[in-house]
């Protein structure tokens, strides 16, 4: 098209054109604006790299990003059953997670621990941090074939993630928008989840899930879980130490084991940070930028930062797990 140009940003890990990078032929052209030209180029290219990148565009408001993301067809999500802390911005739109900026957040595919994800996320890139503060991203195709075949026959099986809520995690009440207990329950029931409630207002939440997962539109296999970020192996060893102490090893804040609830050894989790390691595509945030995943395709992360930084985050499309789907349904 005349009005815009496309190129690939340099190979990455896994020689993928991740992402694919779409500017304006005029600098400064209004993203709603140009929309309805980018639609079709992001379709075709959304599946073959994982993401594109539009840089160059303007978008004067987060109500534009918003209504960006919602031009694509799909009614733009709310977070449930969140992980991480995030704050609504406007309807749909989330800031980032909330954790300090001198931490790092490690590559996931969002809502991958449980078994309804959005299949398309954006982010808009509102302030870039002085230093610091890039959203790292990985093909999750490629991580899944350089994960050892040994890992990854044991992760299709499945997974079940343990989460205790109280004062070491994100209060039960933040994480189901509510502080209603009967409407918790009603939610797990629905989506599959034991739930059973503690001492001190406090809760405890089971759910099998996916290890790896096939796209629905490419049919590829995908690596498509949030265990790295669960496994007590996450954890600084003194935290892990004090924790274990404290609470009990039945009780940590958030594991995962096997389906079949068997552990993890920490040497398996060594194998796939290594794998996300040799993946992992940097490039540095430019205020404007607009960064668009196919969030069974690409995973994304965040790297410590200085200096004020403020990106803005919206999802669409639900899909479920195929592993699990029938046994929710019942």
């Amino acid at each position: 098209m005349e009005s815009m140009m496309e190129r690939y940003e340099p190979a990455g890990p896994a020689g993928a054109g991740l992402p694919v990078t779409i500017s304006p032929a005029r600098e400064g052209e209004p993203l709603l604006q140009a929309l309805p030209g980018l639609r079709e180029r992001i379709d075709a290219a959304l599946p073959r790299a994982g993401g594109v990148l539009l840089r160059g565009y303007a978008v004067a408001s987060v109500e534009e990003f918003r209504a960006f993301a919602a031009g694509f067809g799909h009614a733009l999500l709310s977070y449930e059953f969140a992980s991480t802390p995030r704050s609504a911005v406007s309807s749909g739109v989330y800031t980032s997670t909330e954790y300090p900026a001198h931490q790092h957040i490690p590559l996931h595919n969002e809502q991958a621990y449980t078994r309804e994800w959005p299949m398309k996320i954006w982010f808009h890139c509102v302030k870039a941090a002085a230093s610091g503060g890039e959203t790292p991203i990985a093909d999750s195709r490629a991580i899944y074939r350089r994960i050892p075949a040994s890992i990854r026959e044991r992760f299709a099986r499945g997974l079940l993630y343990v989460r205790n809520f109280g004062e070491f995690d994100v209060p039960w009440q933040q994480v189901f928008n509510t502080d209603d207990r009967a409407r918790v329950e009603t939610y797990c029931r629905h989506a599959g989840i034991e739930a059973e409630w503690l001492p001190d207002d406090g809760l405890c939440t089971r759910q099998r899930c996916q290890g790896v997962e096939r796209h629905p539109a490419t049919g590829e296999p995908v690596w498509f879980n949030q265990a790295h970020l669960f496994h007590v192996s996450a954890l600084d060893p003194d935290v892990r130490e004090s924790l274990e102490e404290l609470v009990g090893a039945d009780r940590m804040p958030r594991n995962v084991y096997f389906a079949d609830g068997t552990p993890i050894e920490d040497a398996v989790f060594d194998r796939i940070r290594q794998a996300l390691a040799a993946e992992t595509i940097v490039f540095p945030w430019q205020e404007g930028d607009v960064l668009m995943l196919d969030n069974m395709l690409a995973a994304h992360a965040r790297t410590p930062y200085r200096g004020e930084r403020k990106v803005v985050v919206a999802m669409a499309q639900p899909h479920g797990s195929a592993m699990f789907h029938d046994a929710v349904a019942a």
